[in-house]
């Protein structure tokens, strides 16, 4: 059996369909980062529009496999599993191309007595951007995701070779499938390549402004799983979902702008960095330990997250290095061009948090005018100069409770609200015994 597959062919639309069989998908971005909601005829979506529609607060309480987080005590199933009021936002209404006739809309939540819901992931990364623009600067960013696709038999889709021309060509079909479906939802695509791990793919997409850049980032993650559902294909975004193979990153791509220009731009005097970047990165440098809850939120992230598999362990940066947590990329010709990418995040965060907690520390650094150390040429793996960052879910929420600074620019109730949520997924981990212990201990102990 060869180690990989060919795709299948395309499905193709159907007839138009009829005013009856038209729904728009209206829903909010959960814990992990994905689309939940419940579908309107047009009719009830208009009046959503105008008066806002009910949906239930469990939504904000339910761990990845869908289990009630019981240790929230005045949201979700203990407080009676009550009504979020949410407003649906217009400018975010896009076509469901694998469905014909069918839209998706994201909604803005507040509470039943009208205040604003600051637990919702969409609405923390727009506390941090509106933090950000009270200094006088708008973000852009633009995310990378690595995932792996699988046919129905679980055979990887590419060999493993990273660039492959050849292999990326085998990938044909399904990137003809997702093309129409990202275009539908308003997302440029603007680059694929294969990676070094069996059945893995990098999907590039193209900066936008903040808020707009993670809606594209949760729209791409939902088009890519019901794509490769459709083409009876199997897609994960889990950060390392086979032990030995390279992990599955989200790296974040970020720049400041003021006035119509970059406020990262190359200083263009022989200048690692101009001062806004420089604050901007120093910021990021010192919440890493804490974001790393948000940026590697699961159990599993922290697999991805060790020497020698192109993934950073330290608080590191450098120009153009890779190795490095937060990589600088200048561009003296291209001033639009110059950003931060963050390589920490796995392909498993949510995007809204991710790109929170690098705005929040990037605001906190601007605001401070810190200093970064110097930046790090060659492996900053194992680097003296880089503090190590956390290597468990368990450090990581360690971090994230002494980080009083970026807790409060995430909101106080926000940033318990989460921590429950990793407290629960690391007691969830705890209770179970895996088949890798009875093979390792039940018969040796």
């Amino acid at each position: 059996m060869s180690a990989t597959t060919e795709l299948p062919a395309a499905t193709t639309a159907g007839a138009a369909p009829t005013a009856a069989e038209r729904y728009v998908l209206m829903g909010m971005p959960d814990l992990q980062g994905s689309i939940r909601g419940k579908a309107l005829r047009p009719d009830a979506f208009e009046t959503a529009l105008r008066e806002g529609a009910t949906m239930t607060d469990l939504m904000l309480a339910l761990d990845p496999a869908d289990e009630p987080i019981e240790a929230y005590t005045t949201i979700g199933i203990r407080s009676g599993a009550g009504d979020l009021l949410v407003q649906p936002d217009r400018d975010t209404l896009r076509e469901l191309a694998w469905l014909p006739g069918w839209q998706i809309c994201l909604a803005t939540p507040s509470w039943r007595d009208g205040s604003p819901c600051q637990l919702a992931s969409r609405e923390v990364l727009r506390r941090a951007l509106d933090a950000m623009a009270a200094l006088g600067y708008e973000v852009r960013a633009a995310f990378e995701y690595e995932l792996r696709l699988r046919d129905a038999q679980d055979r990887p889709l590419s060999s493993g070779i990273s660039y492959s021309v050849g292999e990326i060509s085998r990938l044909d079909r399904f990137i003809a499938a997702l093309r129409p479906a990202l275009a539908g939802l308003g997302v440029e695509l603007t680059a694929v390549h294969t990676e070094a791990g069996p059945g893995l793919i990098e999907l590039n997409i193209a900066p936008a402004s903040g808020l707009r850049a993670a809606d594209d980032a949760a729209y791409l993650k939902l088009a890519v799983k019901e794509v490769a559902a459709a083409l009876d294909l199997r897609a994960s975004f889990m950060a390392k979902p086979v032990a030995g193979e390279e992990g599955s990153s989200g790296h974040v791509h970020i720049s400041c702008w003021a006035d119509g220009a970059n406020a990262f731009a190359d200083p263009g005097r022989g200048e690692a960095l101009g001062p806004v970047a420089a604050a901007a990165l120093a910021g990021m440098l010192e919440h890493l330990p804490a974001a790393s809850l948000a940026l590697n939120p699961t159990v599993n992230s922290y697999k991805r997250v060790v020497p020698g598999w192109f993934a950073p362990v330290n608080a590191s940066w450098g120009v153009e290095n890779r190795s490095a947590a937060l990589r600088v990329i200048r561009s003296s010709e291209h001033p639009g061009r110059c950003r931060i990418e963050c390589r920490r995040p796995g392909a498993d965060a949510n995007p809204y948090l991710a790109l929170a907690v690098l705005v929040a520390a990037a605001a906190d650094g601007i605001r401070r005018g810190a200093t970064p150390p110097p930046p790090i040429d060659g492996d900053a793996t194992g680097h003296a100069a880089a503090p190590p960052l956390p290597d468990s879910l368990d450090a990581a929420l360690t971090a994230w409770r002494a980080d009083a600074s970026l807790r409060d620019a995430l909101g106080p109730d926000f940033a318990d609200y989460y921590a429950t949520s990793r407290a629960w997924e690391l007691r969830a981990w705890q209770h179970t015994v895996t088949e890798w212990e009875r093979t390792r201990y039940e018969r040796a102990v």
